[in-house]
C-alpha cells in the first residue's frame, strides 16, 4: 500500500508510470489517492483554516451512497463548514464504480481494509489521532458505517448512519455480529423513507445485539417534527436515533425543508462526547 498512488502501465510500455506527488498536510481540500488491491484509489480531504500538521486533530469519514460520490455527499452534507467551526479533518472516499462491499471475499473488493489503510495514513501523515475517528454514511453509505463499527471497532470510536440500514450479511441473523470494543451510534431516519421500515428494525436489531436498553422517546422541538430516543448498551456504548417526520431518503440539513435538524451539526456534538479508550 502507498499513499500517493501508482498509476498502471500498459503491457506494451515497460517504463514504470510516474508516481503521484505526495500531498503535503496543509490547511485547504485536497484529493488523496492509495493503492489497495492493485487499484488506485482516491478520496477528498478537508482540512479546516485552522488546521496545523504535528497538532492531534479528529477524523470524521463520510460515505457516499449508491450510486453516489465523494462530491456529491459533501455538497449535500454541509460537513465541510461543521469542520471549520470545529476543528476536525473530514475525509470522503470514492467507492468502486460508485459503491461500496463490505467485506472482501474472493476476488471482491476489501473496502474496510481499504478504509482501514486510509485512516492509518492519515494517522501516520496528517496528525489525526487515533481515540478520535469517527465515521458516517448516506444510505448505502450509513450500511457501510455499520460495517466499519463491527469489523473495525478498533478504528472508529463512533458512527453516524443516516437514512440507512443495519443490514448486510450476518446483521440480519446472527446476534454475535457486534463491535468486539464498543462503537457508539447516532442514527438519523426519515418518516417518510422509503426504506424506513428496514432502517427501523436494522436499528432494532442493533439494540438487539449489543444488549441496549432504550428509554422513551421524546421530541425535541415545540413542534414535534424531531423525535430522540437514547438507549444504553451493555458493552458501554451509546444508541441515539432521531426521528425527522416529514422527511423522505435524505440527509437532515439546512437545505432540506424537511429537515428540522442539522445532521452533521447533531452527529459532531455525539463524536465530540466519545472516544475510543
Amino acid at each position: 500500500m502507498t499513499a500517493t498512488g501508482v498509476t498502471a502501465c500498459g503491457a506494451d510500455d515497460p517504463s514504470p508510470a510516474p508516481a503521484r506527488p505526495a500531498v503535503s498536510p496543509a490547511p485547504g481540500d485536497h484529493t488523496l489517492h492509495l493503492d489497495w488491491q492493485g487499484v488506485e484509489r482516491n478520496y477528498e480531504l478537508h482540512a479546516p483554516p485552522g488546521y496545523r500538521p504535528g497538532v492531534a486533530v479528529p477524523l470524521v469519514v463520510a460515505l457516499h451512497g449508491r450510486p453516489s460520490s465523494a462530491a456529491k455527499l459533501r455538497a449535500a452534507s454541509g460537513l465541510d463548514k461543521v469542520a471549520d467551526r470545529e476543528g476536525f479533518l473530514t475525509a470522503y472516499p470514492n467507492g468502486i464504480d460508485g459503491a461500496w462491499q463490505a467485506t472482501g471475499g474472493v476476488g471482491a473488493v476489501d473496502d474496510v481494509g481499504f478504509l482501514r489503510a486510509m485512516v492509518e495514513h492519515l494517522v501516520k501523515t496528517w496528525g489525526v489521532d487515533p481515540r478520535r475517528v469517527y465515521a458516517t454514511g448516506f444510505s448505502d453509505g450509513a450500511r457501510m458505517s455499520y460495517e466499519l463499527a463491527v469489523n473495525a471497532s478498533d478504528v472508529f470510536a463512533a458512527i453516524a448512519p443516516v437514512s440507512g440500514p443495519f443490514e448486510w450479511g450476518r446483521a440480519r441473523s446472527d446476534t454475535g455480529y457486534k463491535p468486539a470494543e464498543p462503537v457508539s451510534v447516532v442514527a438519523f431516519l426519515g418518516s417518510r423513507d422509503r426504506i424506513a421500515d428496514q432502517i427501523s428494525y436494522g436499528l432494532s436489531r442493533w439494540y438487539r445485539h449489543l444488549g441496549c436498553t432504550a428509554d422513551e422517546p421524546v421530541w425535541i422541538d415545540k413542534d414535534r417534527t424531531v423525535n430522540r430516543t437514547v438507549a444504553k448498551c451493555a458493552d458501554g456504548s451509546e444508541a441515539v436515533d432521531y426521528v425527522v417526520n416529514g422527511m423522505g431518503h435524505s440527509w437532515p440539513a439546512p437545505t432540506d425543508r424537511a429537515a428540522a435538524i442539522d445532521a452533521g451539526v447533531v452527529m459532531w456534538e455525539f463524536f465530540a462526547a466519545h472516544r475510543r479508550g
